[in-house]
């Protein structure tokens, strides 16, 4: 008795084809979103690691603001909106203390830190500045974060936060009260909240 072999129909033939493909377009989406997510966070964890590095360095820098008293009464913080500058102490081994000043800046969606020489002399203290002040120093900036839209700032004086440019206080007689903390936040370009951050002057 002979047994048939009977072969695939043109008609089956195009139906598995057809779930073939059906099942690798599938396949390519799913690979292909799981690609993209992974893009998305690790976007996501740079961002993230961008701010802590540069919250971690805003608070060095406001944990070592100058005394007013140790610089012959000058200014050692000037708080604007996207603007913060600020007179740090320098210490290194072997080396006397020294004064820096600081600048922090949003410029064009970017987060900048410059700082100037650190130097024993108030006269260049002084103008390093009035050179921070007016954006005017040659000294290279550092980027810290590239996707920042604002940054937005207030001062805690007299156990009450101030807005940026009321930074001081007044005390009886007329003496001045300066700020003893910072509140900074950034607003991230493509996030709904902004990232904030409050920083005790004078803490380190």
């Amino acid at each position: 008795m002979k047994t048939s072999h009977r072969g695939f129909t043109l008609i089956e033939l195009l139906v598995a084809i057809t779930i073939m493909a059906i099942v690798a377009v599938l396949g390519w989406r799913g690979l292909d979103t799981i690609v993209r997510s992974r893009v998305s966070l690790n976007q996501e964890l740079d961002q993230t690691r961008g701010l802590q590095l540069a919250f971690a360095q805003m608070q060095s820098d406001t944990g070592h603001i100058a005394k007013v008293e140790d610089i012959g009464r000058r200014p050692v913080l000037s708080v604007q909106a996207g603007r913060l500058t600020l007179v740090r102490m320098v210490f290194a081994e072997n080396q006397p203390s020294r004064v820096q000043v600081v600048a922090y800046r949003i410029e064009g969606g970017l987060l900048t830190r410059r700082e100037s020489i650190p130097t024993r002399d108030l006269k260049e203290l002084d103008t390093a500045w009035l050179t921070a002040l007016g954006d005017t120093a040659t000294v290279p900036a550092v980027t810290l974060h590239a996707s920042i839209d604002a940054m937005i700032i207030r001062s805690w004086v007299d156990r009450e936060w101030r807005p940026a440019g009321m930074e001081g206080g007044t005390g009886p007689g007329g003496a001045t009260i300066p700020p003893t903390g910072l509140e900074v936040s950034l607003r991230v370009r493509g996030s709904p909240e902004n990232l904030v951050k409050i920083f005790l002057l004078g803490a380190a």
